[in-house]
Parts: C-alpha cells; structure tokens; sequence
C-alpha cells in the first residue's frame, strides 16, 4: 500500500473540515446531494465527451494503483538481465531461447525473442522502442483523464453555484431565506474547487509518477538487451543499467569497499 497517497488524502480532509469546523461551521452546511450532483455528475459527463471509452477504462483501472503502488523492482530486473548477459556470454544468445519461453513480461519476452532469432541490436532497438510508444501513449491516458476532470470540475462549480443563485432571485420576496439559499449555492463551489485539487488533480499526478518508473523499467529492458545482443560485457551492463536506474552497482560498491580499506591501512 502506497502511504504517501492515503496521508495526503487523510491530511487534506483533515485539514480542510477540520478549520471549517473550528470556526464555527457545520458539516451539514456543505451536505447538499443537489451540489453534489451537479458537479460529479457535469464532471464525470464532461469527461466520457472527452475521452473514449479505452481510455476511462485505463483510468478505472488506474486508481488501484494510486493507493497500491505496483511491484517494479528495479534491483532484480537489473540482476535477471545480468545473468542473461553472463548466460549469453558463455553459450552464446541462441541459449536464452528457454528464458524467453518462461519469462511472463510481454515487454521483455518480446525482446528476448527478437535476440534470440539472430536481430542485431539496431533492429531490436527499432522494434522495442515502436513498443515502447505505444506504451507511454497507453499509460499517458488514465493521467489525462483525472487531470482534465480536474479541469472541469471548479468550473461546472461555478455553474452550480449560478443555478443556486438563479433559484435565490427568485425568492428575493423572503429576505429571511437569502442568507441560507446563497450559502446553498456556493457549495456547489466549494466541491468543485475541493475535488479537483485534492482529489482529481493529485491522483493525474500520481499515475504519472507511476508510469514513468513503468517506461524507465522498459527502458531498462531495452538497453540490457540491446547490449546483450552486443556481447558487451556483464560487469559494464550491470554498471550501465544501475546507473540508469539509479542504483549503486556492484562495481561502485566493491571500490568503496576497497577504498575504504585502503585508507585504514
């Protein structure tokens, strides 16, 4: 589970109701299902306008992942890639083709295969990184979709909160209902401005946090195989792929190790 995503949405709440309420407020005051209709329901309209229905699929299918953070283990896809290369090194590409029947990941399989049926590394670069935006246009769009509700909702707020007025002038002969009736009104406001900046816009970006560690991961990917075709060596693969992902290599570690020796001698 993501802790950052359920903090930050307990925080907000918190936050936001909970100075409401010490100044003197009633949560039954922002209690209107009218409001609330009119901005989830604009909203969520405005957007399946917007977007086709793949896309607000992907979107549904997002938010699991903004409050359960997917396993990419960087670390150990560096360390498979790693023994791949050392495999490859001592019985030559050809010995991966069992890997690739067993491996689970389409992106990597792919790739594997395309090694293993003799491409050079220019072509398995050129096919992969076809694959590879088509994928970042796919994972772009659950993002956009949040984001452009996010967009929507302060805006068809406002709208509710014009309704809401319109039906105050309309009883502007009971002065002693004004008061409450332009209360009403803006909380239509209120929830659009409240949804779209603690709720719509912070999850867009989330899921583009997200998909860029999944394009990183592909690239990982891209860049092992592409140097295992090569013949590069495992070492310098394993230094390579590291520092793309940020991680302290083998190497690194084994010279600080020795550094440090040294300079206790």
């Amino acid at each position: 589970m993501d802790a950052a995503s359920v903090v930050g949405v307990a925080l907000a709440l918190s936050a936001i109701f909970g100075g409401f309420l010490m100044e003197g407020g009633k949560i039954l005051w922002i209690t209107q299902p009218t409001a609330a209709i009119i901005v989830f329901g604009g909203t969520i309209g405005a957007v399946f306008l917007t977007f086709p229905v793949p896309a607000l699929k992907r979107a549904g299918k997002g938010l699991a992942s903004v409050v359960f953070e997917p396993k990419l283990d960087l670390a150990e896809l560096v360390k498979s890639l790693v023994g791949f290369a050392q495999k490859a090194r001592r019985d030559g590409v050809v010995s991966l083709e069992g890997d690739a029947v067993l491996i689970t990941d389409p992106f990597l399989k792919k790739a594997l295969n395309l090694a293993v049926d003799g491409s050079d590394s220019r072509v398995v670069r050129e096919a992969m990184e076809g694959e590879m935006q088509f994928l970042e246009g796919e994972g772009e769009a659950g993002s956009k979709v949040f984001e452009a509700a996010g967009g929507y909702a302060p805006t068809i707020g406002i709208l509710g909160a014009v309704l809401g007025l319109i039906q105050v002038m309309q009883n502007l002969t009971e002065p002693e209902k004004l008061g409450h009736g332009i209360a009403v009104a803006f909380v239509a406001t209120v929830y659009g401005v409240g949804s779209a900046n603690v709720l719509f816009l912070p999850i867009s970006g989330k899921l583009k946090a997200r998909h860029q560690r999944a394009m990183l991961r592909y690239e990982v990917i891209l860049n092992g195989v592409a140097a295992i075709v090569d013949g590069e060596n495992p070492r310098i693969i394993e230094e390579k792929l590291n520092g793309l992902c940020g991680l302290q290599g083998a190497g690194a570690a084994d010279k600080g190790a020795a550094e440090r020796r040294r300079q206790a001698a």
